[in-house]
């Protein structure tokens, strides 16, 4: 949340195991469905420019690039308690004693992606070697998860999110004595999903090994509500190609890590309908992020002591030197829970550095999921 708290400060003044025999799930046909992600599924530019300017040429610097080999497979699970079809991307964890293992899941923040991890789990698998899964979706109205059964998924309310996450960990891993210590990871508005989903984990007995937020602070993003207006204001209603999004990314500084922005960036736009109507581009969000204006606040109104409150490990990844509201600082000096900050980064850390934050989970997990009995862990109070 660092760079954008900056950005409104600035505008005030201006697939090894596979996944579960009996899990509903379908996987892609092969990698080339995956490439679709990043090119097939978008139109042509023959299908023309906007009338009143000529398109963009896409510049092949920023050329989309397939997320078919980040993990070991994508498939969509169907998770009827939701109604929804959720797209998983997965890599299980490598095991040789029999065990279940434990496995990374991320969830992503407001207008991005599964994909926004892609970088990040390839780096926790190699540097792993395996031993460490993860599992990153795209919750409702983001990337490929779509609704089933002729209902509506444009709730985003934090207790719609929550109940999406819980159910679909309940429907990948149905049994909770058979499936893998969780580790949660969430970005942003993800990091709200993933905390607040601890004790519904905890309740239907599902271990759970830590919950790591990443980039938001609640004073924080609270402070910045007002001000995400102007911000949205300075944002492209849309692209002339998927590659001219990927550059606003790149030149924005809104992702500072080319390749993972050529990865993730393509799920996030959609082709524009009707797109010779007068000054509309061909490429548009699939997720405009003024349409989830009316859930802000109730993503991240009480995070901090939710975060405090998760009776397991808890880990604080920052982009920047934010400053704690009372309740982390208090909690800090309690040490109820570990943070680290990740230089030279900005609000998408997990994409800008993904080396760094892989090495930083592999710390926490390997803290606190082989932890002596009787050993505190870390965040435990």
């Amino acid at each position: 949340m660092s760079d954008l708290y900056r950005s409104a400060m600035h505008a005030r003044i201006a697939k090894l195991p596979q996944l579960p025999p009996d899990l509903p799930g379908e996987e892609d046909e092969d990698e080339e469905s995956e490439a679709a992600d990043s090119i097939g599924a978008l139109p042509s530019l023959s299908m023309g420019p906007p009338a009143n300017r000529p398109p963009r040429t896409p510049n092949p610097e920023y050329a989309p690039i397939s997320g078919a080999s980040y993990f070991s497979e994508a498939v969509q699970v169907d998770v009827q308690a939701s109604k929804l079809d959720v797209r998983v991307y997965y890599t299980p964890p490598q095991t040789t004693d029999g065990s279940a293992g434990s496995v990374m899941v991320c969830h992503h923040g407001a207008g991005f992606g599964g994909l926004s991890f892609a970088l990040f789990a390839k780096e926790v698998t190699r540097l792993s070697n395996g031993g460490l899964g993860v599992l990153s979706l795209d919750a409702r109205r983001h990337g490929k998860t779509l609704p089933i059964e002729g209902s509506s998924n444009e709730d985003l309310s934090l207790n719609i999110l929550v109940q999406d996450f819980h159910n679909l960990l309940r429907a990948v891993f149905p049994d909770p004595i058979t499936a893998p210590s969780l580790l949660l990871v969430g970005h942003s508005m993800g990091g709200a999903v993933v905390v607040h989903t601890v004790p519904l984990l905890l309740e239907t007995k599902y271990r759970v090994s830590g919950v790591a937020v990443l980039d938001v602070v609640e004073g924080t993003a609270l402070d910045a509500l007002p001000h995400m207006p102007a911000i949205l204001n300075s944002r492209p209603e849309g692209f002339d190609s998927v590659s001219d999004a990927i550059e606003w990314h790149i030149t924005a500084h809104q992702i500072r890590n080319i390749t993972s922005a050529r990865v993730s960036v393509p799920s996030l736009v959609i082709p524009t309908p009707e797109p010779r109507a007068r000054g509309v581009r061909t490429i548009s969000w699939r997720t405009p992020l003024r349409s989830t204006g009316p859930y802000w606040e109730g993503w991240f109104r009480g995070l901090s002591s939710a975060f405090l409150a998760a009776r397991t490990a808890r880990l604080l990844v920052l982009a920047g030197t934010d400053r704690l509201d009372r309740e982390l600082m208090i909690g800090q000096m309690q040490g109820k829970f570990q943070m680290v900050v990740v230089p030279n980064t900005g609000h998408m850390l997990h994409e800008d550095d993904p080396l760094t934050l892989a090495q930083t989970l592999l710390e926490f997990w390997r803290r606190n999921e082989r932890v002596v009995v009787g050993i505190k862990r870390v965040g435990d109070p």
